[in-house]
């Protein structure tokens, strides 16, 4: 009986060892939420932008982080009414959060999204940055139910290889969610942005290998104007 007293006591001390261990672990790997108002500088900006020299309604709004502020659409996009509203390392919740400014008061006939990059890299779910999208499509559709949404799936980079499995999941997920839309178009840049090798081209790279080069914008704006017409 004390060696079955004795096993037992050793059992509960190990996993008193262990969970708090593993619980520990779960935390850590759940990024938490980040205040989307330290953006609202950038989104008040915008604003001040749009009193001085209001721009046409019913054009392309392209929203998203960095990818869609280096994104010169005004330069590629010559012949359509374009407006970028991309803002900083932001994240999918932040621009679900300010599309009532940065989207709705351009009654857009299209919005182009390129959502959560930097969601994973920081640690965030795919299941929470396709929260984020759900929430963007009820904001925009639920006030404007005849703009067409394009989301551009997350691209592969040299710099954020190590995410691409949460990466895939999360487009995976992004595609779920449009094919249920009427009116939602997923855009897949990943193919095209890999070389014979399965990696992502470094020419279509800055530096950094997280930004693109010119030829990088180039594959990503022949691939979304057949959906602008």
């Amino acid at each position: 009986m004390r060696q079955v007293r004795s096993a037992v006591r050793r059992v509960v001390a190990s996993v008193l060892v262990v969970v708090p261990f593993w619980a520990s672990a779960v935390l850590a790997a759940q990024a938490p939420p980040r205040d989307p108002d330290r953006w609202e500088p950038s989104v008040a900006a915008f604003e001040e932008q749009d009193r001085r020299s209001p721009p046409p309604r019913g054009g392309v709004v392209f929203v998203g982080a960095s990818s869609i502020v280096r994104w010169n659409v005004a330069h590629f996009f010559p012949d359509l009414p374009v407006i970028n509203r991309g803002f900083g390392g932001s994240e999918m919740a932040d621009t679900a959060h300010f599309a009532p400014r940065t989207v709705l008061p351009y009654q857009p006939r299209i919005v182009v999204l390129y959502p959560g990059e930097n969601d994973i890299a920081r640690g965030v779910a795919p299941e929470a940055v396709a929260a984020g999208f759900e929430r963007f499509v009820r904001t925009v559709r639920g006030a404007l139910p005849q703009t067409r949404i394009l989301v551009i799936g997350l691209k592969p980079t040299p710099a954020r290889w190590r995410f691409n499995d949460q990466m895939l999941e999360t487009n995976r997920r992004l595609r779920e969610i449009a094919g249920r839309h009427e009116g939602i178009t997923y855009i897949s840049v990943e193919k095209a942005m890999l070389g014979p090798d399965r990696q992502p081209r470094p020419d279509l790279f800055i530096q950094d290998g997280q930004h693109m080069t010119e030829a990088g914008y180039e594959i990503w704006t022949d691939i979304l104007r057949p959906h602008l017409r």
